[in-house]
């Protein structure tokens, strides 16, 4: 029983719930949202924005490795650093490289892949429960943030080169995941590659709400404040885990190494 508690105590990612989900796409909105703000409202550039989330991020993550425990506030801000990092770092390979919205998802795309094949070659899995040691925090992580950036690049090729716009974007990214979580409950599809596709089409869903707030409304959004809305989604999150309170996911010793 020690055993068990002691590898429970060891896992400092959350438990993959409900919850989880509703507090990931409203991170990633706010990330969408935080982005925007700093690199367009504030009229830094995606090239000194996205210097400034990734310093912000490098930080959260040393201290996320560091931590002994699960903290739900750590951990949800790195997650928001990574996203909004993500957003920004997105629309600089999109347009500062020149390689557009299709070039920069698939390089995106190629960098999911390389770090999950890595840490795949290295673990022998790519669960979230063996998150245990700084070494596979350091490959979490760095899943995590491409994650994020290859999201943000999807909503934009789906949306402008894809011709479907914020609204239509948003309807196939929930209906991927409406597919995604059929698969979860009713077939015996890895629960692991699941987490993965789940985890990527978040991040376009969040990124197109947060497009619907806050773009002009001749390109289909309500032209609120970038500021505001983030300021609003920010307390909605904190809501969250002031009152949805998350615990720690179990060690794979102490659940199915499959599952998510």
């Amino acid at each position: 029983m020690n055993g068990t508690l002691r590898q429970h105590a060891l896992s400092k990612v959350p438990e993959v719930t409900l919850v989880f989900w509703i507090i990931k796409i409203a991170a990633t909105t706010l990330g969408e949202t935080g982005g925007d703000s700093v690199t367009m409202t504030l009229n830094w550039g995606y090239l000194a924005g996205t210097a400034f989330f990734l310093g912000l991020l490098v930080v959260l993550v040393v201290a996320q490795i560091l931590a002994k425990k699960f903290h739900p506030f750590l951990y949800w801000a790195t997650i928001v650093a990574s996203t909004t990092f993500g957003t920004t770092m997105a629309d600089f390979a999109d347009r500062s490289l020149g390689i557009g919205y299709t070039g920069g998802s698939t390089l995106l795309f190629l960098c999911v892949v390389a770090v999950l094949g890595l840490w795949y070659r290295s673990q022998g899995t790519v669960s979230v429960n063996t998150v245990s040691t700084p070494k596979v925090e350091a490959f979490y992580w760095a899943a995590i943030t491409f994650s994020q950036t290859l999201g943000t690049a999807l909503r934009d090729w789906i949306a402008d080169t894809g011709g479907l716009g914020y609204e239509g974007g948003a309807l196939v990214f929930a209906a991927g995941l409406a597919v995604i979580a059929g698969l979860y409950f009713w077939t015996n599809v890895s629960h692991v590659l699941l987490f993965w596709s789940a985890f990527i089409l978040t991040r376009p869903l969040g990124a197109t709400v947060g497009d619907f707030l806050d773009k002009p409304v001749s390109h289909g959004g309500l032209a609120l404040s970038r500021p505001l809305a983030s300021a609003v989604i920010a307390i909605f999150i904190l809501g969250c885990l002031l009152f949805l309170p998350q615990r720690a996911g179990q060690h794979p010793h102490t659940s199915g190494a499959a599952d998510v």
